[in-house]
């Protein structure tokens, strides 16, 4: 019998139109696949142009504002960008950033933005390393900058030598900047001309879901940066309908029932006008429909598609999480399935946590660590934690309760396959 390779070389053979391979062909007289025209109009991050930006125009001028002086090869001015998430703080920025680095090349200026996601990139040495080798043009400067094996102090030589070799001016922009692990580098960039290093204007757009972010810099970080704050206010259910209108072209014609965008809209504007909530919750939805080879995109599939979004969020809230939080998280939901109530206090959690990871044999940690992450998980809004005032005789203590339904924890938890034998 012709083993597995085979039988492949054999079907490769047989196949001489790789088009018409009918593991990936369209079947013309259904729907399936031809739900989006231009789905990538429904992908986070992607920035569309600026006439589908809504309710915005005042936040994109005032950053603008700011970063104007680039085009005279003046010094932009530093910024802080708040709001919750979904209210298009990282879109604004990212469109301002690009628009200023066109207007000023077109003044013969060179201007290099860079945007840096903290969540994924939360230490000073993967900072300075996704920005100088973002900046690097290896025909210009001749630098070939290693991924690993050399420190933050060895990325911001590099970096200071490009921004003097290369350009007249860099926008940098730190979007959920409170996710860092100390402020160290926002004092190496807001200080670099000052202290000599860099000739180059250099601005930072420093963007936090937590108004309170600035409170906790050090003061000499404050008082390097001088930068203008604006704070992003959530969307109404009209933006948000406007919104999606804007990106319905990101489906062929006529596949939306009319009540998928106001659905969507109003799935949104419970959670604080979250547009980005919204766009996923589409975006889901349109997926959801073409798997099951639907003809329209409807109501179901939106109901559908807003716990898969729910799942999808609280999942990258726990990006990078180790697999001992998620047990935490696991252990608290069980809790909260099991009991009337919905707070817990360590002690309680730690007895649940610890009956999970002897189930699973995993390694226990002890009851001060599982103290630690939970308020570490309270800091990234997973958990809400709060000092009880104690009983008589007793003294105070904290309790913790999910954010989030735990349904929508249980079910993002256990995607990870080492949480496999749990319930």
């Amino acid at each position: 019998m012709a083993d597995e390779s085979t039988q492949l070389s054999d079907f490769d053979e047989r196949l001489e139109d790789p088009s018409e391979d009918p593991l990936f062909n369209f079947d013309e007289d259904t729907s399936h696949g031809h739900i989006f025209t231009r789905k990538e109009l429904l992908k986070v991050g992607h920035v569309p142009e600026s006439t589908r930006i809504v309710g915005r125009d005042e936040e994109i001028e005032a950053v603008a504002t700011e970063l104007r002086p680039i085009v005279q090869q003046q010094p932009p001015n530093n910024t802080m960008i708040y709001g919750k998430t979904g209210t298009g703080k990282s879109l604004v920025a990212q469109h301002v950033t690009e628009r200023a680095r066109r207007a000023a090349e077109a003044q013969g200026v060179a201007v290099g933005t860079v945007y840096v996601d903290c969540a994924q990139h939360n230490t000073q040495t993967r900072v300075a390393r996704s920005i100088t080798r973002s900046l690097n043009e290896s025909a210009n400067t001749g630098f070939d900058i290693p991924r690993s094996g050399i420190g933050s102090g060895e990325y911001y030589d590099y970096l200071w030598e490009i921004l003097d070799g290369v350009y007249d001016a860099v926008i940098i922009v730190l979007d959920e900047v409170d996710r860092l692990e100390d402020d160290d580098v926002l004092m190496q960039l807001s200080r670099a001309r000052e202290s000599g290093k860099a000739d180059c204007h250099l601005g930072i757009i420093a963007i936090s879901n937590k108004i309170e972010y600035r409170d906790e810099l050090n003061e000499r970080v404050k008082s390097s940066l001088r930068e203008e704050e604006f704070v992003f206010q959530p969307y109404d259910a009209n933006q948000l309908r406007e919104i999606m209108n804007h990106r319905r072209d990101a489906f062929r014609d006529d596949v939306l029932t009319e009540d998928v965008i106001p659905l969507t809209a109003a799935f949104a504007a419970q959670e604080h006008g979250d547009a980005r909530k919204a766009i996923e919750i589409l975006r889901h939805a349109g997926e959801l429909a073409e798997r099951q080879g639907a003809d329209l995109v409807q109501e179901k599939h939106v109901r559908d598609a807003q716990e898969w979004a729910e799942i999808d969020r609280f999942e990258e809230l726990l990006r990078g999480s180790t697999t001992q939080v998620k047990f935490i998280l696991y252990s608290l939901a069980m809790l909260t399935e099991e009991h009337a109530e919905d707070e817990f206090s360590t002690s309680r959690i730690y007895e649940r946590y610890k009956r999970t990871t002897e189930r699973l044999e995993a390694s226990v940690l002890s009851e001060h660590r599982v103290y630690e992450l939970l308020k570490e998980q309270a800091f990234l809004g997973v958990v809400e934690s709060t000092r009880t005032g104690g009983g008589r005789g007793q003294g105070s203590y904290l309790e913790h309760r999910l954010v989030q339904d735990t349904d929508i924890v249980l079910k993002s938890v256990l995607r990870d396959s080492r949480l496999d034998n749990l319930p």
